[in-house]
């Protein structure tokens, strides 16, 4: 086969959208898979993806077509729409020459379409405009024509009406997937450049790179060398990504494969590395591949100490399957030792806990989430805090700064009144607002984004009905007026609860933080003091009573003395209790701050 009848593409859409259902519909229409495996959200291999509805993995299967007698070979990228999960897009974008846009004809265009779509432009690919789930009955497909228009700058004819749960319009799709999506560029007689674009973990054969050839091709059992490890491999096996893997000897410039060479070891395998030839190398790596930010930052720390080199090679494995991971190691006086985790967003967060939890057998605690900050102290230095236990004695620093990021939020016009109010709460500055219909207005903020790490996006949802769509970029970091805050438990700090957080709202924060504290915590034999500070300087205190014994119902009668002697007694007790007493700490509690609002 020739690279002219590849086509290489990705889907990409806002979270919901049909992007899963629209590619069963086209694995179905080419019969790359037998109706008796067939299933719904067939390329969301992961039981959370499942449960979830969503797509949080790129998944890249090759399907085959025919059309006016030319055999076709078209290698689909199925993307994530969540916010958190961009990243994943970024990569699949860079292995494509062409993107499917998928809009819901009942919701329009939301923030992730166009933040997607501006991705895709970045990177030249030829865009399909498509409008699905038009068998809606409050589907409003001229009015979402209009949208398309206005943002993309297409015509009429060129917006593809489809229906992927009943599958109208997928051969239109296929036709025009073939017709519009120009096949790659690449020349096979060049040295070989393959862009390694994601990488998975086999138990038994060690890692599997998934690539796209750009220039040259590679052939099974040739040495291969990895341009940022500088790492040389022999390609035991190569082939397509079928939905059953298959086996090949060449895979030609401009295709998509996969490669085992018996790597065993997770950080030998970066994705946007480049993969050439030992004998004929290629003189640069492929460029164009943006490095991962992490924008959430939280303490991963085994239950059980003895647990920590299993939770380092269950986090490595992770990574390899998720690039967007990063992490290193820390140790926590009150936790021990673990890693200091960066994550896109909450919801990525999460979702790493819970695969840590299902993959790997691993019970997690996760400490409090938060962003990293810049300290620049008196003598001129400026120190990155990711951790909030990092920053210097306030008397050393000068000014501490912030990330802040531009907030994009497309809502109906309805919620605009409680959306203001919940932006400005959390710090943010109306930019613009413009009326994209008569009913749908988009409103971009500047805000910290400290404070759209917790609950800000659960809390937009439900004031607007989940009709609000959000979504972010970082500009920058502005200086802020921030303290430390630390949460202390009989005197003792606890300094995974510590928080850097706004001067305005430290007194708010720590007494709900306490009142949080004192219904989760149990009880204990003596009385337990929850107090958040900053500096010396006590904000605010809690106090869990004892449980306590009545030492005098066995005294029913004689002098008051006899009471007074028994209750001394109880008293040295709890005070020595007290001394030896430890207080535990539930992996609720460290939650706990997320759901102050």
């Amino acid at each position: 086969m020739n690279k002219n009848e590849i086509r290489n593409f990705c889907i990409i859409a806002h979270i919901d959208h049909g992007k899963s259902t629209l590619a069963d519909r086209l694995i179905e229409k080419t019969k790359t898979i037998s109706k008796r495996n067939s299933q719904n959200q067939l390329l969301d291999d992961m039981d959370l993806e499942r449960e979830r509805g969503i797509t949080i993995k790129s998944h890249a299967i090759q399907m085959e077509y025919k059309l006016n007698d030319t055999k076709y070979r078209l290698n689909l990228i199925d993307t994530p729409g969540h916010v958190d999960f961009s990243y994943e897009v970024s990569r699949s974008i860079a292995a494509c020459e062409g993107a499917l846009l998928i809009i819901d004809a009942a919701q329009g265009i939301q923030a992730q379409t166009i933040s997607n779509l501006y991705l895709a432009l970045e990177n030249d690919l030829a865009i399909l405009p498509i409008i699905n789930k038009i068998d809606l009955p409050s589907a409003k497909t001229e009015e979402v024509k209009d949208q398309i228009i206005d943002l993309i700058g297409c015509n009429e004819t060129e917006i593809i009406s489809a229906s992927a749960k009943t599958g109208f319009g997928i051969d239109v799709i296929l036709e025009k997937i073939i017709s519009k999506i120009p096949p790659p560029k690449g020349d096979n007689n060049l040295p070989l450049q393959a862009l390694i674009f994601d990488s998975v973990f086999n138990p038994f054969r060690g890692i599997e790179a998934y690539f796209k050839v750009i220039n040259g091709k590679i052939k099974k059992n040739e040495n291969v060398k990895f341009f940022a490890t500088k790492k040389e491999y022999n390609a035991d096996e190569i082939g397509a990504l079928k939905f059953i893997k298959e086996e090949r000897n060449e895979i030609i410039s401009g295709d998509v494969g996969y490669i085992i060479s018996g790597i065993k070891n997770a950080n030998e395998v970066k994705v946007g590395d480049t993969i050439t030839h030992v004998e004929k190398p290629c003189l640069k790596p492929i460029e164009g591949f943006k490095d991962v930010k992490p924008m959430v930052f939280a303490g991963i720390y085994p239950v059980d100490t003895e647990d920590y080199e299993e939770l380092r090679s269950s986090i490595e494995k992770l990574q390899l399957n998720d690039a967007s991971l990063v992490f290193e190691p820390e140790s926590s006086a009150a936790l021990g030792f673990g890693f200091r985790c960066g994550f896109l967003g909450m919801l990525h967060m999460e979702i790493i806990q819970e695969r840590l939890e299902r993959e790997f057998n691993i019970t997690v605690i996760t400490t409090v989430p938060n962003v990293s900050y810049f300290s620049y102290l008196k003598n001129g230095e400026k120190i990155l805090v990711n951790n909030p236990s990092d920053l210097p004695d306030l008397s050393k620093v000068d000014k501490v700064e912030e990330p802040y990021i531009s907030a994009q939020i497309i809502t109906k016009s309805d919620y605009i009144g409680p959306i203001l109010k919940l932006c400005i709460e959390n710090r943010g500055v109306l930019k613009n607002q413009i009326y994209l219909s008569t009913k749908r207005v988009e409103l971009t903020f500047e805000m910290p984004l400290a404070e759209i790490v917790f609950d800000f996006y659960d809390k937009l949802k439900s004031i607007s009905r989940g009709y609000a769509s959000f979504d972010y970029q970082p500009i920058g970091y502005q200086e802020s007026n921030l303290v430390k805050m630390d949460i202390l438990l009989n005197g003792e700090q606890i300094d995974a609860l510590s928080a850097l957080i706004h001067k305005s709202n430290a007194q708010s924060i720590g007494k709900k933080i306490c009142i949080k504290l004192k219904e989760l915590i149990p009880r204990q034999q003596f009385d337990i003091a929850i107090q958040a500070a900053i500096g010396a300087k006590i904000i605010s205190r809690e106090t869990i009573k004892a449980v306590r014994k009545d030492v005098t119902a066995k005294c029913y009668g004689g002098d008051i003395t006899r009471k007074r002697k028994l209750l001394e007694k109880q008293k040295k007790g709890k005070k020595r209790m007290r001394q030896v007493g430890n207080v535990e700490i539930p992996q609720s509690a460290f939650m706990a701050v997320l759901k102050l609002g």
